[in-house]
């Protein structure tokens, strides 16, 4: 008689992956900011006691979305690469969906959609564009000046 051979799930276990991943998700980026607004933050740092939540819910970092056991390891998360890494990012401005739309092309102007694809702002060919008109409007202006002289 052989032995059995034990089971190894634990490495391609989709289910047990999925479960971690969606129990280690924090907020995302646009929703933090609108707990960074002064009504949000106040509320959100003067909260009544919670047993549930670790150091009964008083030691919460805004920026991190996360509860803390006391003030000390707050503190040290707040020194900590994580955080200012978060804070770093929270300093540049959400994305809207317009400007979700406006990068796919689905721009519109009233309530109409254009017919032409919106050309971002910081394409090469939108660039080119503006500064050869730039350079048509002084040329068109010095041509101007020496006629007039």
């Amino acid at each position: 008689m052989s032995r059995v051979r034990r089971k190894r799930m634990h490495c391609n276990n989709k289910e047990l992956h999925q479960k971690y991943k969606s129990k280690r998700r924090t907020k995302d980026l646009d929703q933090i900011q609108e707990d960074l607004k002064p009504e949000n933050k106040q509320r959100l740092l003067s909260l009544p006691e919670d047993e549930d939540l670790p150091g009964l819910g008083q030691h919460y970092c805004v920026e991190c979305s996360r509860y803390y056991v006391d003030e000390r390891s707050l503190g040290e998360h707040n020194r900590g690469r994580e955080h200012k890494r978060r804070v770093r990012d929270l300093k540049a401005p959400a994305y809207t969906q317009k400007e979700a739309e406006a990068a796919v092309g689905l721009v519109t102007d009233n309530g109409r959609a254009l017919s032409t694809p919106a050309v971002g702002p910081l394409s090469l060919l939108s660039l080119k564009q503006k500064n050869d008109a730039v350079a048509a409007a002084k040329v068109a202006s010095a041509d101007r000046t020496m006629e007039t002289e």
